[in-house]
């Protein structure tokens, strides 16, 4: 026999009861919040305590989740300042060496500007100069010592002039071309200045060694009266060089004299001045070989 039609499976029968009950429960939910809501609207304060009692309750896990939210924060940003700071040390170090760089550099003019006043300098002094000239070059190896100037015949040098630098006596022209000189040296073999101490009478001639020093030998023999430091100028004599310049500096005492070390050194001379002969009459007078002195 066929099934009635009009009866219905268990199965729908639950699913209408469910459906059913969805109904209601939505219904006493939305009336239930209808009721919440003007509750709350008709007296704020109704549900304060129970506000505060959740809030207390959630309160350590919303200071938990802050605290990490902090120190992640905290992580990130020292992580990203540490790769800051390595960058700006990187570009701090450089501008530190380049202003190292500037400093020597500036020191090195500052040097050059004060090398160059004491030669105007001279310029000013009742001698005055007949050319300030670079030296270009000189000898260090050899017994012979000689140094080349940067200014020649066109420039107003001539032979026997001498030439200093701002710390004293270098030497004499010895050749000279139209744009360059050769000079004798004071250390050279056959360089004989004479010269007296700084402090009194006491002369003496400073001769030449070859080997960057120079020999004091006394005229006046006797006791030795010389010690170590002291220094030694030019004496006027022989007509080359006026009298009180720079020479040499003793540094060990000998029976007859001293050894010296030159104050002016070429080595360390950049900018010289050529200066006119201080006594031209007496040097020709010593230069004039004596038969023709007799025959006049």
């Amino acid at each position: 026999m066929a099934p009635n039609s009009s009866r219905r499976s268990g199965h729908s029968r639950r699913a209408q009861y469910g459906q059913f009950t969805g109904y209601v429960l939505a219904a006493v939910g939305a009336a239930l919040g209808a009721v919440l809501l003007g509750v709350s609207l008709w007296r704020p304060d109704t549900f304060a305590g129970l506000r505060s009692t959740a809030t207390d309750a959630v309160a350590p896990v919303g200071g938990a989740s802050a605290v990490a939210r902090t120190e992640s924060q905290g992580l990130f940003d020292s992580i990203s300042g540490y790769l800051a700071a390595g960058a700006q040390n990187a570009a701090l170090r450089k501008e530190v060496e380049l202003a190292r760089i500037r400093l020597k550099e500036a020191e090195a003019v500052k040097t050059e500007n004060a090398r160059l006043k004491s030669l105007m300098g001279f310029s000013e002094s009742e001698t005055k100069p007949v050319a300030v000239a670079r030296l270009i070059g000189s000898t260090a190896s050899s017994t012979r010592r000689f140094a080349y100037l940067g200014a020649g015949r066109d420039q107003g040098v001539g032979v026997g002039m001498p030439v200093r630098s701002p710390r004293g006596i270098v030497g004499r022209v010895l050749e000279v071309g139209n744009d360059s000189s050769r000079v004798l040296l004071l250390a050279d073999t056959e360089s004989v200045i004479p010269v007296r101490r700084s402090k009194d009478e006491v002369v003496a001639f400073a001769e030449g060694r070859g080997d960057g020093k120079l020999r004091i030998r006394l005229i006046n023999l006797g006791i030795n009266p010389l010690k170590k430091g002291d220094v030694f100028v030019t004496s006027g004599a022989g007509g080359y060089y006026r009298p009180g310049i720079a020479v040499a500096i003793v540094q060990e005492v000998t029976n007859d004299g001293a050894i010296a070390a030159v104050i002016s050194d070429p080595a360390a001379t950049d900018f010289v001045s050529v200066e006119p002969i201080w006594q031209p009459r007496a040097v020709e007078a010593a230069q004039t070989p004596v038969d023709e002195v007799v025959g006049e």
